[in-house]
This record gives structure tokens, sequence and C-alpha cells, in this order.
């Protein structure tokens, strides 16, 4: 049987899903708070919540490094779901920690990329112990099937809404409920070398979200899929709990 997605039919679930976990994990005042990139994800996730929550439920934080040329799309989203939100700039946060980084060992690149992930994830946690909230997490299953996230940073959170949808099936959910099309098919860029998600990949995300789904083997593209499985067995460690040790008492 082929997979198939009905859009409209996972939005009220996840919703309902949102619904459920905070009348069981939370008081009827928490609020979901949400980094805000101006992506698919984050737009996406921010609406679920407010159509679960109410928009007086739901506070977005924006965080840019410095100056961030895309942070219109940020406001756009703020704007479109009327909801509070907080501007906390982590640029100085980020220089000052890798200036004393710097002054006990060389910064490696992979430092330079996840420590700002993480830096904002501190400042999303930071904002909840200030508001009363939980914070969500925006990643997709796309993204965590080839690691692609940052451990304890953009990859944490209280509660996570799309983990288990697709790129392909998040973009179909943003059109579902109308948020505006440039939001939702923003072309996601790391921010650091100006490249797109895909092309630090090396695949589409169209190409690995018909493989996850079993709708296409890639077997006419050997070294992707080759690259893709290599990329989902070593980044595993990501999404697992993480190991510790166990008495035996026997």
């Amino acid at each position: 049987m082929s997979y198939t997605f009905n859009a409209e039919k996972t939005a009220a679930e996840v919703i309902e899903w949102v619904k459920e976990y905070f009348e069981k994990n939370a008081s009827p005042t928490t609020k979901a708070v949400i980094g805000i990139s101006g992506g698919k994800d984050s737009s996406v996730a921010a609406a679920i919540c407010v159509k679960a929550l109410g928009k007086d439920r739901v506070i977005g934080v924006l965080m840019p490094q410095g100056e961030q040329a895309d942070i219109a799309f940020s406001k756009l989203l703020v704007k479109t779901l009327d909801i509070q939100s907080y501007t906390i700039n982590i640029g100085d946060t980020m220089d000052a920690f890798m200036n004393e980084l710097g002054k006990n060992i060389e910064i490696s690149n992979q430092a330079k990329v996840n420590t700002p992930a993480r830096i904002r994830m501190t400042t999303l946690y930071a904002v909840a112990a200030c508001v009363g909230g939980r914070v969500v997490n925006t990643c997709n299953l796309s993204e965590d099937w080839v690691g692609y996230s940052t451990k304890f940073g953009d990859a944490a959170g209280d509660f996570s809404p799309l983990s288990d949808l697709t790129v392909t099936e998040i973009l179909q959910i943003g059109d579902y409920i109308g948020l505006p099309k440039e939001l939702v098919h923003k072309v996601p860029i790391d921010g650091l070398c100006g490249k797109t998600d895909e092309e630090n990949l090396g695949f589409t995300y169209a190409m690995l979200d018909t493989y996850i789904r079993g709708e296409d083997d890639l077997s006419h593209v050997p070294d992707i899929k080759e690259k893709i499985d290599r990329l989902h067995a070593a980044n595993l460690h990501k999404l697992q709990l993480m190991p510790k040790y166990v008495q035996n008492n026997k």
C-alpha cells in the first residue's frame, strides 16, 4: 500500500495533541515558548500552538546574531499570528563566549556552527522560566533523520509537534492552515556560508522524504542512498536517550 498524507486530518490531530499535552503536563496559564526564525518549521509549529492554546498563550522569541538579513520573515510571522514576542540578540553573548573560549583552545568550525543554536536554546529556557512556559521543539522528521540539527540546541525542547512529519508534509500543513507563502516556502539557508540546507546535505528534501516514507528506494541513485543511510546511522545518538550505567545487583 502506498503512503498517503492528509494535511487537514494531520493538522487537526497535531492541534489536539498539543492541547492534550498542555492539559496533562501544565497549568491553564502555562505558555508555549518558541524560537521564531521565520522559516517553515517555526511558522507551522507556532501556528499549531496558537490554534491549540490561543494566541495569548504563545510567545515568540526572535534571536538574531547581530544583524539578521531575513529577520523581516520572523516579524511577519509574529504579526500574522498576533502573538507576543521578544527580540533577544545573541550576538554579544556569542562574541564574548567565543572570545573567552579562544583564550584556552583553538576554536573548531563545529563549535562555531553549533554554539549559536545552544545559546538560542538557553535563551528560550530562560524566557520560559520568566513567563512560566514550555519550550517548543521545532525539528522535523527529515532533518532528524539525517542529523541536521544541534544536540542540546534546536534539537532540544519540552514537546515536539512536528518531529514525526517530513518537510514535504509540513509544507502541505502550512499551506492548508493558510500561512503566508513566503514563510512556508522560505528557502532555508544555514546563515554561515550562504548555502541552502539542501546544498549542504547534497540531496533534496523531496528525495529524502520519499525515501523515508518508502515511496522510493533510491536504487537509481545509490550514492545518495548510501549517504542518507550513513548520516542516519551516525546521528541516531541525537534522538536516543543518553546512555547510562545500570548497576548489576545480581
